[in-house]
C-alpha cells in the first residue's frame, strides 16, 4: 500500500512540474517576442528621427547659405553702385570710362536681375516649389546672365527642400562642372553630399566629403565636410 502511494505521489509531482514548465516556458517566449517587437519598433522610430534630423540640418544649412549669399549680394550691389556712380561722374566730366583701365565699365551683366531676385525671395519665403520653377525659368530665359551660377545653386537648394532630390543633384552638378572656380562650387559639392545622404548613399557621401576637403581645402564647405567625415 505504501509503495503504491509513493508511486502515485511521484507521478503527481512530475505532472505538476511539467505543467509549471509549460506555463512559464510559454510566458518566457511571449516576453521575449514582446521585447523583440518593442526593439524593432524602437529601431524604426530611431531611423525616422535620424532621417528627420538630417532633413532639418540640410534645411538649416540652406538657410545659412542663403543669408551668406544675401550679404555677398548686398556687398556686390554696393560695389556696382559705386562703379556706376563713378562712371556717371566721369561722363559728366567728358571722359569715356570705357577708355580707362581698372574697374570702369566692368559692371556685371544683370540681365533678368529682377526675375532672379523674385526667385530668391520665393526661396526665402520657403515657397520651394515656386522658387524652383522661378529659377528654372530664369535660367532658360537668361543663358548669358552673370547670375547663372547662383541661379543653379539656389534652384538646387529649392529642389532639395521640395524633396526633388534628382533635380537638386543635377543643378548642383551643373555648378561644379561649369563653374568649378566659383565661390559657390564648394557649397554645391556639399549639396551633392546632402543629396546622397537623403538617398541613403552613405559611402558616396563620405567620398564627396573627402573630395571637398581635397579640392577646396580653404573653403567653409571643407570645414563642414571635415566634421562630417566618419
Amino acid at each position: 500500500m505504501t509503495g503504491r502511494l509513493t508511486v502515485a505521489l511521484l507521478v503527481a509531482a512530475l505532472g505538476v512540474g511539467s505543467a509549471h514548465a509549460q506555463l512559464f516556458g510559454s510566458s518566457t517566449r511571449e516576453d521575449t517576442n514582446q521585447r523583440l517587437s518593442d526593439m524593432s519598433r524602437a529601431q524604426v522610430e530611431l531611423m525616422n528621427q535620424n532621417d528627420a534630423l538630417r532633413e532639418e540640418l540640410s534645411r538649416m544649412h540652406g538657410q545659412i547659405e542663403l543669408l551668406t549669399h544675401q550679404i555677398q549680394s548686398i556687398r556686390q550691389r554696393q560695389q556696382d553702385f559705386y562703379v556706376d556712380l563713378d562712371n556717371r561722374l566721369l561722363r559728366l566730366e567728358g571722359v569715356d570710362p570705357t577708355q580707362l583701365g581698372g574697374s570702369g565699365g566692368s559692371i556685371p551683366n544683370d540681365a533678368g536681375a529682377q526675375d532672379y531676385d523674385a526667385a530668391l525671395a520665393l526661396l526665402q519665403d520657403a515657397k520651394y516649389t515656386e522658387a524652383l520653377a522661378a529659377f528654372r525659368a530664369f535660367i532658360a530665359a537668361n543663358p548669358d546672365s552673370s547670375h547663372q551660377p547662383n541661379a543653379h545653386f539656389w534652384g538646387a537648394n529649392a529642389a532639395l527642400n521640395a524633396k526633388e532630390i534628382a533635380a537638386a543633384r543635377n543643378m548642383f552638378d551643373t555648378v561644379i562642372s561649369r563653374w568649378p572656380q566659383h565661390d559657390l562650387a564648394p557649397d554645391a559639392m556639399l549639396g551633392v553630399a546632402n543629396c546622397q545622404l537623403l538617398l541613403n548613399q552613405e559611402s558616396a557621401a563620405q567620398n564627396t566629403f573627402r573630395q571637398i576637403v581635397s579640392q577646396y581645402p580653404n573653403s567653409a564647405a571643407a570645414q563642414t565636410a571635415q566634421q562630417r567625415i566618419q
